[in-house]
């Protein structure tokens, strides 16, 4: 038992090394994401891949299984057996200790180091600057009017809200695989985005997507309303490419679904990318571009902030067994946590940090919408 204890210690304290050398070496946190975390996204995408079910919500499910029932299943075992209650300890550490050692090795490798490389923008288009609010009241206006023209070219129920016109999956791969050209770091295999079964636990938690390191798949919130997929899924898809930051992979998932041929990614990546525009002309107090929302069409306001669909927590009350108001804010402290933990120093404010990619983008580095 203590030769096989050792093992698992050994590969903790290996990864522990890792992690200190990824905070004190961006060279080599770049090396790993560029040169070995393609092969084991690829490797282990397409392996779990194979299931058609979220292998990742199974693994978590499992461990909240284990935890309710191990905990007073070890109880038990060492009151009924009172001769062997040092080989059930042992036993039991020793299992626990191998799922510790899962967690803090895929996590490390799948996640951690990610936090520490060359940001995504740096490597691809270094022309961060600061920029006006002129700039950033263009860069509204102009991702109203391409939303606008695009809303009329989508499909709609008889609400008048989007609906997808073909299964996503495809489209989405074509989509970053064409972005790859550009961006080499997309480049590789990717896997069918997978849909949450407890889909109604990331809704109160205010996720559309969530990407699981322990299983390298692209997992989406099933609840939410159609216009929200397209986007989400390249979001998730570019976190299977080493891109952990969260603006950095809003910003691929711009760049993919606008890129895209197929229009229902498109008007979803558009419109993510005005909301979150959106969102910093109003908290920011530019008054002078106010007037611009007034040029937003019907179809559009049909669609954007559109979450969920209506009537949906009246429709799910039956599900709530732990309020909304604190999953919410229980997933959002530990959200924020995480990311500052890793480095990130802004936390969950850091999506909005798209905002800044838009602008660099478009108009330091001359894109056009």
């Amino acid at each position: 038992m203590k030769k096989r204890n050792s093992i698992p210690f050994i590969i903790l304290s290996a990864m522990a090394v890792i992690n200190i050398i990824s905070w004190l070496s961006v060279s080599f946190s770049d090396f790993y994401v560029m040169k070995i975390f393609p092969y084991i996204s690829d490797i282990f995408s397409f392996i779990s891949g194979l299931f058609p079910f979220s292998l990742g919500e199974v693994m978590i499910t499992a461990g909240v299984f284990a935890v309710l029932l191990g905990i007073p299943f070890f109880i038990v075992m060492l009151i009924l057996r009172k001769g062997s209650r040092k080989k059930t300890a042992e036993v039991f550490s020793c299992c626990v200790l191998w799922i510790i050692t899962f967690i803090i090795t895929t996590e490390t490798l799948n996640c951690f180091i990610m936090y520490h490389c060359t940001p995504f923008s740096d490597r691809y288009f270094s022309c961060g600057e600061e920029h006006t609010r002129s700039e950033l009241t263009g860069l509204y206006s102009a991702l109203i009017d391409k939303s606008n023209e695009l809303a009329k070219t989508v499909e709609r129920d008889e609400s008048g809200c989007f609906v997808l016109s073909e299964d996503i999956d495809a489209p989405a791969k074509k989509a970053m695989k064409k972005a790859a050209e550009s961006y080499p770091q997309l480049s590789g295999y990717y896997p069918d985005a997978k849909a949450i079964n407890f889909s109604y636990f990331m809704s109160q938690s205010g996720l559309l997507g969530i990407y699981f390191p322990f299983s390298l798949e692209a997992n989406y919130n099933n609840d939410m309303c159609e216009i929200n997929l397209p986007n989400t899924i390249c979001h998730e898809y570019a976190h299977l490419k080493g891109v952990i930051q969260e603006d950095e992979a809003g910003f691929i998932a711009f760049i993919a679904s606008t890129g895209s041929d197929s229009t229902d990614l498109q008007y979803s990546g558009y419109l993510n990318a005005l909301e979150y525009v959106h969102n910093q002309i109003y908290s920011n107090g530019i008054t002078e571009a106010y007037y611009l929302t007034e040029k937003i069409s019907d179809n559009v306001k049909n669609d954007w902030f559109h979450f969920l669909p209506d009537n949906y927590w009246e429709e799910n009350k039956e599900k709530e067994i732990i309020s909304t108001e604190t999953v919410d804010t229980i997933s959002s402290a530990a959200t924020d946590t995480s990311l500052k933990i890793n480095g990130v120093e802004d936390g969950i404010e850091s999506y909005s940090r798209i905002v800044n990619l838009l602008l660099d983008y478009y108009v330091q580095c001359g894109k056009k919408i």
